[in-house]
């Protein structure tokens, strides 16, 4: 292993931790960074609103829309481990430039894309730039600021910037598209990326530290087939229920899993060193985030529905409703590096979780006829509960492994967040289809057979049906599927409290006593193997 070298913003290792304070360039590498880290996540929701346009322009076919908007996320999770091991091994100021310059080139390719062949090349590019660029960024932070609190308050910026990136995703392309062309959507990023490319060479002094060992190929393929296939499984589950590709994908994933795990295992230079998990603090705080993305990942999924479906809103003003929980989100994070400076890890992380749980109780009492507003409060309940198991364990995340692996710790703390999601996505949309299709089975009178079948398939269906069929008919079936659906929200909003009071009391049983020490476990190879 080479020996790593100060960079800026870490200090003198001699220094304690209160001298140890980052210089005014490693928050301007922060702010880049944080822009950045911004259009990364935004591109994964830029397209919501330009998919029509899209699709007449370049006369995309059904399936070919579903890889323009899946293949990133896609690529994303599946290379996160890869790319952050890879930074590790190669240099993340390196591998940063890198990413940013793919990022940047095809965002271009996607703007100017003349088929949808090229577009969904284009987009595949992107989210191996993406994949290469995340757990970069969480691990060059690590790097800059090494005092606890500057460390906290730095994750909390970026992740928070992180999520209002996602968030403002569909609004900006609504903006953009009311003025250009659907390209625009992909142009924003270029001149973001070229800066980064500009500011990295002045982000650090030296080398950064690295590890060393080959790249193992074999353990990217299984990576990949690892990932992908559940990740597959879990979007068909949540759009069209069980089936023999859920069944095959998640067992073949799992199978994979396996195989990759125990591979890991053997290696000398691992592309996942499976020694992170034996700090307590570090495998802890992935569960529970896993488990915290899991239940908001249902609500992120079906609030935006809400909105349009229930209460009548357009994309955008829906957008718009959405914001204030981001809003909320933001604000608290600027408040956790304070309070989390005064009050126990365990404490408030078990604290804040059982707030959540009151948010999506809220949520589970809302009715067809609650408002707006009814809506809205318990989404900022929850997204106020939320945001300190975010920011806290992916700074725990990183803080708890040795600096040489920080990029490998910041890929797992992204992909717990992303494999949560697509998880919560999937089983708590699935969980309100099959309530939504029950309450559903007794139709209106004067809705036809065929008709009533399609309606019973989503609540999107039934407003298109209920669109062509004549009064009072029409209105009887809408009236009846908002209240189907709002059941099943109900019962989604159950199941993501109970989600989170069971994250709460595994964090502060498993972390209580002092155990979220930062203990790197770094023995030796051998007795590992033993």
């Amino acid at each position: 292993m080479t020996k790593p070298e100060p960079e800026i913003g870490r200090g003198d290792s001699s220094a304690t931790e209160d001298e140890a304070r980052a210089d005014p360039r490693a928050w301007i590498g922060l702010a880049v960074m944080t822009a950045a880290s911004m259009l990364i996540a935004m591109d994964n929701t830029v397209l919501f609103l330009s998919l029509p346009q899209i699709t007449a322009d370049l006369n995309a076919s059904g399936p070919q829309m579903l890889w323009i908007q899946d293949i990133y996320g896609f690529l994303v999770a599946g290379l996160l481990i890869t790319m952050g091991t890879v930074g590790d091994r190669i240099g993340r100021k390196r591998l940063l430039m890198i990413g940013a310059a793919a990022f940047g080139a095809a965002s271009l390719m996607a703007a100017y894309s003349t088929s949808a062949e090229i577009l969904i090349a284009a987009r595949g590019i992107l989210g191996i730039a993406g994949a290469a660029l995340v757990p970069t960024i969480l691990g060059l932070v690590s790097g800059l600021f090494v005092n606890p609190k500057e460390r906290t308050r730095a994750i909390a910026v970026l992740m928070t910037c992180f999520t209002l990136g996602g968030a403002i995703g569909p609004l900006v392309g609504g903006a953009l598209l009311e003025n250009y062309w659907w390209g625009a959507v992909f142009i924003i990023a270029v001149p973001m990326m070229a800066l980064v490319l500009l500011v990295t060479p002045l982000l650090l002094d030296g080398p950064t530290t690295t590890l060393p060992g080959k790249l193992d190929l074999p353990s990217v393929g299984l990576s990949l087939v690892s990932i992908l296939p559940i990740t597959f499984g879990f979007k068909e589950l949540a759009s069209d229920g069980l089936s023999w590709p859920v069944v095959v994908g998640t067992v073949a994933g799992t199978g994979f899993t396996v195989l990759f795990l125990r591979r890991q295992y053997r290696l000398e230079s691992p592309l996942l060193d499976l020694r992170l998990f034996r700090n307590r603090a570090f495998s802890v705080s992935l569960g529970a985030l896993l488990l915290g993305q899991f239940a908001i990942g249902g609500m992120l999924l079906l609030l935006p529905q809400y909105f349009q479906l229930v209460l009548g809103e357009t994309p955008l003003r829906a957008g718009l409703w959405l914001l204030p929980g981001t809003v909320v989100f933001a604000l608290t994070a600027m408040l956790i590096p304070t309070i989390a400076a005064k009050v126990r890890r365990d404490r408030l992380l078990a604290g804040t979780l059982f707030v959540a749980a009151a948010g999506y109780v809220q949520l589970a009492l809302v009715g067809p006829g609650s408002g707006h507003w009814r809506l809205v409060i318990g989404m900022v309940v929850v997204l106020a509960g939320m945001a300190p198991l975010v920011l806290l364990v992916t700074d725990l995340a990183v803080s708890s492994a040795p600096p040489e692996r920080a990029g490998a710790a910041a890929a797992m703390s992204t992909t717990s967040t992303e494999f949560g999601i697509a998880l919560g996505v999937a089983a708590l949309g699935s969980v309100l289809t099959a309530v939504y299709t029950r309450v559903l089975s007794p139709m209106p009178a004067g809705v036809p057979e065929a008709d009533a079948a399609a309606a019973r398939e989503s609540l999107a269906r039934a407003s298109n049906v209920a669109g062509a069929l004549p009064d009072p008919a029409s209105g009887e079936l809408l009236t009846v599927a908002r209240e189907a659906f709002v059941t099943g929200f109900n019962a989604v909003g159950v199941i993501s409290a109970v989600v989170a009071v069971g994250a709460a009391i595994t964090v502060k049983v498993l972390l209580r006593n002092g155990s979220e020490r930062t203990d790197h476990a770094d023995s030796p190879r051998g007795e590992r193997n033993r």
